[in-house]
């Protein structure tokens, strides 16, 4: 069970949560019952017993369905919800039949009020989960309450107590349906928000990805235009048997060289981070997206390699923080240690079906590798996630 329930997100939580409260408007009805069964009898008390509790049962699947629905991974269970109506209808006529005709007398009469009350509250405002115009919502409270009063002048109830019920059921399933039609709101922002944060961890690294190439494009494009033309009038000077054809194609070597060089500045400038920057971008990044970041330690002096490789580690785990998992704090701890540096990044809310990490963490590895350095990631107990990052203090070159 509990694995089952650390595997969901945040999201699904939530919303499991919410299909099971509200559907517990099931078992009230049933606990609301059954204490006052007693006056029909064992085989009548059943009977009205086992109908409340298809109805109970009912309502757990309309609630279900309907939930769905808004989410939009089903279609509006129209048959469903006309098949829950005529459910409701037909148990609270049978308490008033019951009520009119059957045995048990006045404590009798009690008891089938008591079904017909439940069932006339919960039926309509339950029935309004599966809607969403709010003018439908209140046509089909509004009929509910309507047809609980004529059905009760139509057994010879006196027209103030048919009135009386009749405002009661409107308001009770009025009260019922607004619950529901909340949670379900709730529900969908929960799963909006959720979709967001997501997006936003997409777009941090589609930008980077077109910083990149935009870099690479202005190093580039300029040289490589030189190189073609270049390359050109090599050989037209060479179909003329021309000297200068020689001095071009030197030329053209000297600008690919000189293209080589400024790549790797780009490459260079790309991979290499600043670690304060990335700290402040991390707790930055992480609030917007709602989670509470603590950041403990300074960069100091640290030198410039060590920077680089461990605010590499600070994005990567930021990044693992925002798509993964539902967190809801996150700490990172820098510390210097004798001749090495350690990295910490912990957060909450992470499933517990997580491993040791992808492609991103075993690229941070390779990289950590290069320079001597360590780093550990996975579960310290449920739902904590931790990442480690040790490196000397100082290095001589950082390599990936």
């Amino acid at each position: 069970m509990r694995g089952w329930w650390g595997r969901k997100s945040t999201p699904e939580k939530f919303d499991t949560y919410t299909r099971w409260s509200v559907g517990s408007f099931g078992l009230i009805e049933v606990s609301g019952v059954l204490p006052s069964l007693g006056p029909l009898g064992p085989a009548l008390g059943g009977v009205v017993l086992a109908l409340v509790a298809l109805h109970g049962v009912a309502i757990m699947v309309v609630v279900s369905r309907a939930m769905d629905w808004h989410r939009g991974v089903r279609e509006q269970p129209v048959r469903l919800l006309y098949a829950f109506g005529a459910l409701t209808a037909a148990i609270g006529l049978t308490a008033l039949t019951i009520d009119a005709y059957g045995p048990g007398g006045e404590k009798a009469g009690e008891t089938t009020g008591v079904v017909y009350g439940i069932v006339m509250v919960f039926g309509p405002g339950v029935l309004c989960f599966g809607l969403r115009d709010r003018r439908h919502m209140y046509a089909v409270v509004g009929g509910f309450a309507v047809g609980s009063a004529l059905a009760l002048l139509a057994f010879g109830n006196p027209w103030l107590a048919a009135l009386v019920v009749a405002v009661v059921v409107f308001l009770a399933a009025s009260l019922c349906a607004a619950v529901g039609v909340f949670s379900i709101w709730i529900t969908k922002a929960v799963y909006e928000l959720d979709h967001a944060r997501e997006a936003q961890a997409r777009l941090a690294v589609a930008e980077e990805r077109l910083r990149f190439g935009r870099d690479l494009h202005d190093v580039m494009g300029r040289n490589l235009a030189v190189i073609a033309l270049k390359s050109e009038l090599a050989v037209q000077l060479a179909r003329r048997g021309r000297a200068e054809a020689v001095e071009q194609m030197i030329e053209v070597q000297r600008i690919a060289q000189e293209s080589q060089r400024e790549v790797r500045e780009v490459v260079r400038g790309y991979r290499e981070v600043d670690l304060g920057v990335e700290l402040l971008g991390a707790r930055g990044v992480l609030s917007a997206a709602g989670i509470s970041c603590e950041v403990r330690g300074e960069v100091g002096e640290l030198a410039g390699e060590v920077q680089s490789v461990l605010g590499w580690v600070v994005r990567e785990a930021t990044t693992n923080v925002l798509r993964h998992g539902d967190a809801q704090r996150c700490r990172i701890g820098l510390v210097v240690s004798g001749e090495r540096v350690v990295l910490t990044v912990e957060n909450d809310g992470a499933s517990d079906a997580v491993g040791e990490g992808g492609s991103g963490l075993a690229g941070l590895r390779e990289r950590l590798a290069s320079v001597d350095g360590t780093l550990e990631a996975g579960l310290v107990k449920s739902g904590v996630f931790r990442v480690v990052a040790t490196v000397p203090v100082s290095v001589n070159e950082v390599t990936s």
